[in-house]
């Protein structure tokens, strides 16, 4: 039996955050081949600082030729992304900024790993394991804190891009601690948040004083007490932010990017990959099956692992972990989970419908936990497997 009483933490970092800068040009990359071409193979890096951009990595198009005609357009791209985010700082400005642009190739050998599946079918484009998670702590299926901590930031986020709060800027971390009796969330004992602001003369009061409200917003009535413990620009003045104040890296976040530490983590990066990387589109495929599950009522928490070899199209394992909580065998969630989806890398891409350009919009605020788009976003995230798993155990 799992603990029922204890306390638990998840962060969240802004778009703004140097780390998501570099997720948000990468996938905004992926995003533009993807449109030119859905088949296309990406695995682009970014590396971010004190006025500089460094674009990296791999690309795969049916017509090679073509890829010199598209680069042309990245480093575009890479401005207007930063310009989105709202980055126009003396060091670190989007206009001025010096983008380096060193993509290139795919590897062949990597390529005919992927080409050459089994039963004539695409293999995975590399080895390794692969986590979803879902729990009926919140509406979206998904665990409290990193989810309170994600709408606290975009929150923030469009009070800032719509000129509501002027002095906020676009770095911003934030963390939640929530105490929980019996399994379930029902105080958050601490808040934490950290965000770049505009005037060296703006205290923390003054910074809470802008940002309280929002947070107040944000969580559901009740959770914030009169015990509650606020540390909002703890270290006082945050004006110096983004690539200006620490370097950024692409696929550094991947625990703010699934389930805040509240479940296993593979250990693969999602951003700047194609849907044929299986760290990428069997980490959605986890999270898309656990939630089903859950979502037809077989569990209140659900932990999917999914594992694949290089070359090879179909999963070496399928596991399912329900904590006690479940109202089927694990056994036979897992079972079922074979029967209703077809797991190979082509078919995870085909029944989500993965091969658009949709992925920018999942670099900040995290990749699960999101309502599906009408345009594919989130394709993960709907729940219309449950009659099938339900029929199928």
């Amino acid at each position: 039996m799992s603990r029922q009483n204890y306390i638990f933490t998840s962060e969240s970092v802004s778009e703004g955050h140097p780390d998501k800068v570099c997720d948000r040009i990468s996938d905004s990359i992926l995003d533009a081949f993807l449109a030119e071409e859905p088949e296309a193979r990406v695995a682009c890096e970014t590396f971010a600082t004190t006025n500089r951009v460094v674009i990296g990595g791999e690309v795969g198009l049916s017509d090679q030729t073509k890829l010199a005609t598209y680069m042309e357009k990245v480093e575009d791209i890479a401005r207007a992304a930063i310009k989105d985010i709202g980055y126009e700082q003396d060091k670190f400005h989007h206009a001025t900024c010096e983008i380096t642009n060193l993509l290139h190739e795919q590897s062949a050998n990597i390529a005919q790993g992927v080409d050459a599946g089994d039963d004539k079918d695409e293999g995975a484009g590399d080895q390794g394991i692969m986590f979803g998670y879902a729990t009926t702590e919140t509406d979206a299926l998904m665990p409290a804190p990193i989810q309170y901590s994600h709408a606290i930031l975009r929150r923030l986020a469009e009070v800032r891009k719509n000129g509501t709060e002027p002095t906020l800027r676009p770095d911003a971390k934030s963390q939640v601690s929530l105490r929980y009796e019996s399994g379930k969330p029902v105080e958050v004992t601490s808040i934490v948040l950290s965000t770049q602001h505009a005037e060296e003369t703006q205290t923390s009061a003054d910074i809470r004083a802008i940002v309280e409200p929002y947070i107040r917003e944000v969580l559901p009535e009740g959770l914030i007490t009169a015990k509650t413990e606020w540390w909002v620009n703890p270290t006082g003045t945050f004006v110096i932010g983004g690539p200006d104040g620490d370097a950024g890296l692409t696929g550094r976040k991947i625990i703010v990017d699934t389930y805040g530490g509240a479940a296993p983590h593979g250990g693969g990066a999602f951003s700047g990959k194609d849907p044929t990387k299986v760290d990428r589109s069997a980490a959605y495929a986890a999270r898309y099956l656990a939630k089903n599950v859950v979502a037809a009522g077989m569990a209140e928490r659900c932990t999917i692992q999914l594992s694949y070899a290089i070359g090879v199209a179909k999963p070496l394992s399928i596991y399912a972990d329900t904590f006690g909580t479940g109202e089927v065998d694990p056994s036979a969630i897992e079972k079922a989970i074979g029967e209703v989806m077809d797991l190979t890398p082509r078919g995870i891409r085909h029944h989500l419908s993965l091969n658009r350009p949709i992925y920018a919009r999942t670099a900040a605020y995290g990749h699960f936990g999101r309502a599906p788009e009408a345009d594919g976003g989130f394709s993960w995230e709907r729940t219309d497997l449950v009659d099938a798993l339900k029929a199928a155990v």
